[in-house]
């Protein structure tokens, strides 16, 4: 450490500071056991953060394509509304008149067809959106799982080392265990 800087450290680096330099086995494998833990629980803490940015990646996507099928749907709905006054201009108007209204009646219920099927075609892909932003929502959820597990079995693990009770370090390595089930339900996206 440089004269110009400051440092602190927490208790839990300073144990394991001593303990990695000193010549006690116990010691060393705690040190080692949470050297492990910690890089499995970034990993894990990596994993979650992309699944969530997927999840919401996915919903602004399910957004975008609800507000393109809202604009088609009001697209039908002015063409419903011209279609409407077409057909009445077809009853009121003269009967040379009444063909021309006819004709554009029946174009505008061609487009309306038309408009309809890319409705609900981006209708669709709202819901598709909307079914694999709650899915990485899910995964993502084990993942915060398995790396709030995996930081509580570093916890763990430094009690072990400040009470040097062999117990904790086995209950430590269960919640390892558990995290490391969670993490393979997530990356199985179970």
């Amino acid at each position: 450490m440089s004269e110009d800087t400051f440092h602190v450290h927490g208790p839990h680096d300073h144990e394991l500071e001593h303990a990695a330099h000193s010549r006690d086995p116990f010691a060393g494998r705690i040190a080692v056991m949470t050297a492990i833990f910690a890089t499995v629980g970034a990993l894990f803490g990596y994993m979650s953060g992309a699944t969530q940015n997927d999840a919401l990646l996915y919903k602004n996507d399910a957004a975008i394509k609800k507000t393109e099928a809202s604009d088609q749907w009001n697209f039908y709905q002015a063409k419903s509304s011209k279609q409407n006054l077409a057909e009445l201009g077809a009853v009121l108007a003269s009967a040379d008149q009444s063909e021309k209204f006819r004709s554009e009646a029946k174009r505008y219920a061609d487009e309306k067809a038309d408009i309809m099927k890319e409705a609900k075609k981006f209708e669709e892909q709202a819901k598709a959106s909307e079914t694999k932003s709650e899915a990485s929502m899910h995964v993502h959820h084990r993942w915060a799982q398995a790396t709030t597990l995996i930081q509580i079995a570093i916890a763990l693990a430094a009690i072990t080392l400040l009470t040097r009770d062999s117990r904790l370090k086995y209950f430590s390595y269960a919640v390892a265990a558990v995290s490391l089930a969670l993490g393979a339900l997530a990356t199985l996206h179970i």
